[in-house]
């Protein structure tokens, strides 16, 4: 029998294949694999959100920096990012873990109370989930259930040209807070006398370990009554989420380096790193910003918002996915994801 290495396929490659295999039957399934959550008709006016990620030890994260209460935190707030990423408001979690005998009690109170905290910050419940024993370290896996008004879904699939490409917060900081981290770690075991040198580098490192869900944004939308055409969370980088978009929607992209919004805190670090920031706002991942785009129309009501970059818009050309530096060259953008950034990429 032919063997078929995972790494020939990728990430995406391998949720495409899967897709392929299974065709929703049930006329409540209104989407199913392919988006930030699945959605299923209720017979009412709204839609119900589902979305599943699972955090692995020693894949996702490394507890030898990352703290329990920090974790339980995260584990909630990128799953609550992608009932966000469909314009959704998350409602309830279930919480499943699998965990060796080397963790305490006390151990796992203090992620659950990470847990709690995050389920206070975005108003969900947490309504089960289940418990088991692992060989293999510490995993997590959490399942969000939102609602969305039908009129107010957003896909990956509907953008249009001339739509305007919108990014909230900044880009790159998570994943510049993971090469702090991992540098305090090897700089500790070459010597356990050394203290952290992180002072000052705090937004990046609780970026890192304690991303927020912008579901302030989805709110922020409702109130100024405007619907994004198509919408995704920025978890595995920036050039991934708009070919995401632009696969799905049919579209091109321009994107304008001079618009791709970077923290200073990220330039600096970068610069110390010798790492290009464009390249770790594109290609770094854990952001869990919001990537949407608008209608022209729709530009007035949101344009003064201090949340919301306007990065460039869609095109009609789907084979030219570009972008555009500040002295006006032009650069296919691609994929990276986990096939370029292995650690701690979801």
């Amino acid at each position: 029998m032919i063997r078929t290495e995972l790494a020939t396929l990728g990430e995406f490659g391998l949720i495409e294949r899967i897709n392929q295999q299974f065709t929703p039957v049930l006329p409540q399934t209104i989407k199913g694999i392919g988006d930030d959550a699945a959605v299923i008709d209720t017979a009412t006016d709204e839609y119900l959100l589902v979305s599943t990620d699972m955090l692995v030890e020693g894949v996702h994260f490394d507890l030898s920096y990352v703290p329990l209460k920090h974790l339980g935190y995260k584990a909630i707030a990128v799953n609550v990012s992608d009932i966000a990423a469909m314009n959704g408001i998350p409602r309830q979690v279930t919480v499943s873990i699998g965990l060796s005998n080397r963790f305490s009690v006390e151990a796992i109170d203090e992620l659950y109370a990470g847990i709690q905290a995050a389920c206070e910050a975005y108003k969900v419940d947490l309504v089960g989930g289940d418990t088991t024993s692992s060989r293999s370290g510490l995993l997590i896996s959490v399942t969000a259930v939102g609602v969305v008004d039908k009129t107010k879904i957003s896909y990956r699939n509907g953008a249009k040209p001339n739509d305007i490409i919108c990014i909230t917060g900044d880009l790159g900081a998570a994943y510049m807070g993971l090469q702090l981290l991992e540098r305090e770690k090897r700089e500790f075991l070459e010597n356990p006398e050394m203290q952290p040198q992180l002072e000052d580098k705090s937004y990046l490192v609780g970026r890192q370990l304690k991303p927020e869900a912008r579901t302030d944004i989805v709110y922020e939308l409702l109130e100024a009554g405007v619907v994004p055409t198509s919408m995704i969370d920025i978890s595995d980088g920036l050039a991934s989420e708009i070919l995401h978009l632009c696969n799905q929607s049919g579209t091109g992209a321009q994107v304008f380096e001079e618009n791709v919004p970077i923290a200073d805190d990220t330039f600096l670090t970068a610069d110390e790193f010798k790492i290009s920031p464009l390249t770790i706002a594109l290609n770094g991942g854990e952001d869990y910003e919001l990537l949407f785009t608008i209608k022209q129309s729709d530009y007035e009501k949101i344009k003064n918002s201090p949340h919301i970059s306007f990065a460039g818009f869609m095109t009609n050309d789907p084979k030219n996915v570009e972008l555009v530096t500040k002295g006006g060259s032009r650069f296919p953008i691609k994929a990276q994801g986990w096939q370029h950034l292995t650690n701690q990429q979801s």
